[in-house]
């Protein structure tokens, strides 16, 4: 696949560092990766962005960011209280393109969920997915209260005829409750699509170079890497 779409159900829940985990993989596999960020709300100019960051962790060369708002709100949202043009998902789709015709892979990341909207005409990821018929993998918490918020996500995924690309956690504890462990083989079940990976907690604020050297022990096969839901279950028994 050439384009990446990577979503998820709710903001602050790993987005960020899993297409840092997707991009790492990828340049080690020896392509060219692009991050492409639509709206980056709640960051001052001159502060480093999602995008920004996900290259840094990575190694990846190439990051681009077609529009930043200071509040931290949705980009529609914190476009208009700003002053300034939203960015439309036709947009977004003309820039993954360009960057698709100069690269091996192009990750595209929202903001919050699936649904969130980008401008006043309700735009949303789900449109730019559409216009770019790329496959939107669905980033999750592992803990109690996924499970609702996942399987919306992905119904809504089905409702619009797009490919999901898995299911993967964004933030996998230490010591995983009773809850997070179950819904290793819930998650599949309400979703009808497959677990493909699960970040640990706080991987972010590794160092890039260990970050890069374990990223592929997180993502599944499908993704490049290595890890398998199995051994995740075992772990706890």
């Amino acid at each position: 696949m050439t384009v990446l779409v990577v979503s998820g159900t709710g903001t602050e829940i790993g987005k960020t560092v899993a297409t840092a985990a997707l991009a790492a993989v990828a340049v080690a596999d020896g392509r060219s990766v692009a991050v492409l960020k639509p709206a980056q709300t709640g960051l001052a100019p001159g502060r480093r962005g999602d995008a920004e960051e996900a290259v840094r962790l990575s190694g990846a060369a190439t990051w681009r960011e077609l529009a930043r708002y200071p509040e931290p709100l949705a980009p529609a949202t914190a476009a208009r209280r700003a002053g300034l043009p939203p960015v439309r998902p036709a947009e977004v789709a003309e820039a993954a393109e360009k960057l698709a015709a100069e690269h091996d892979l192009v990750l595209v990341e929202g903001a919050g969920g699936l649904l969130v909207r980008l401008d006043e005409d309700g735009g949303t990821l789900a449109d730019v997915a559409g216009l770019l018929s790329a496959p939107v993998l669905v980033v999750a918490t592992a803990g109690l209260g996924t499970l609702n918020a996942t399987e919306l996500t992905t119904r809504e995924l089905a409702r619009r005829g797009l490919t999901p690309a898995g299911v993967l956690l964004g933030s996998w504890p230490a010591h995983p409750d009773l809850a997070t462990r179950c819904n290793l083989t819930d998650l599949p079940e309400v979703t009808g699509v497959p677990l493909v990976g699960a970040v640990p907690a706080g991987a972010g604020g590794w160092p890039p170079p260990a970050f890069r050297a374990k990223a592929g022990e997180w993502l599944a096969a499908e993704l490049g890497g290595t890890w398998r839901v199995e051994e995740s279950t075992a772990v706890e028994g």
